[in-house]
């Protein structure tokens, strides 16, 4: 992985087998960023992303291998209990034109992957809630 900051940008190359969610928390400690938001686009060949049920507040996750186009990766960091905190999701297309998605918990560079991170001035936390079950953000 290589990057480098413009302003408040940072722009980054992930590169071949590396873990994508791994990188980017490594960039937001390292530059101590505890606001962002987050896009990319790429390829990987391995990922395992999720969906929240609502009803029984559990998420569900599960792993593709193959090769897959990011059509898009978005999400933000923030912090809870005042540690770095992703919220990341991600959007596949497979060769067949398919689009896989879901909450990003891991994805495996297999060619490349182009990243921007446009931190923000500020801290948000997040808090966990009973009534939803997921951690929300806290203003």
């Amino acid at each position: 992985m290589e990057y480098k900051k413009f302003g408040n940008i940072i722009f980054a190359r992930i590169d071949k087998g590396e873990e994508i969610v791994t990188k980017i928390m490594e960039i937001c400690e390292k530059e101590k960023i505890k606001l962002a938001n987050v896009n990319a686009l790429g390829a990987v060949g391995e990922m395992e992303i999720g969906l929240f049920d609502t009803k029984q507040k559990k998420y569900y996750a599960a792993k593709h291998t193959g090769d897959f186009e990011i059509v898009s990766l978005t999400g933000n960091i923030t912090t809870k209990d005042g540690k770095l905190y992703n919220h990341l999701h991600l959007s596949v297309g497979d060769k067949d034109n398919k689009v896989w998605g879901g909450h990003l918990n891991s994805a495996v560079v297999s060619a490349t992957c182009e990243l921007f991170i446009y931190t923000i001035d500020g801290i948000v936390e997040r808090e966990f809630s009973e009534e939803i079950g997921l951690n929300l953000l806290k203003f």
